[in-house]
């Protein structure tokens, strides 16, 4: 055997063991992971048993209600008053409509932001 057919030949099994050694040690994290991860696991609260799931509530199941609503009137301010600041406005409420008619969007609108729509014309 040649000297370069040595020397290439030593390369070779180094880079071999060299990439054992990194196989080995991405074992190692690998088991190292799961192991850390099943102390976790112990440590956490036991699942609920059956009997402390939620429940439904005595009447059944809630059920969705549809209804128009609309805000309450922002108050008019009077011939040569002072407007309103934010902060002495209340809570703006909100309560059923009269109207039983859904509200739409005009043709060729998707209604959102940025849906992709026409927009109004």
């Amino acid at each position: 055997m040649s000297s370069a057919a040595m020397q290439l030949a030593a390369a070779s099994g180094l880079m071999s063991l060299g990439l054992f050694g990194v196989a080995v040690v991405l074992l190692a994290l690998l088991a190292g992971g799961f192991w850390l991860g099943s102390r976790v696991k112990y440590r956490e609260s036991p699942r609920p048993r059956p009997e402390e799931q939620p429940q439904l509530p005595p009447e059944g199941a809630v059920h969705e209600v549809r209804e128009n609503r609309e805000p309450e009137e922002i108050p008019q301010i009077p011939k040569g008053g002072r407007p309103l600041t934010p902060y002495e406005l209340s809570n703006m409420q909100t309560r059923p409509s009269e109207s039983k008619d859904r509200p739409r969007w005009s043709k060729g609108s998707s209604g959102s932001f940025g849906g992709g729509g026409l927009g109004a014309h």
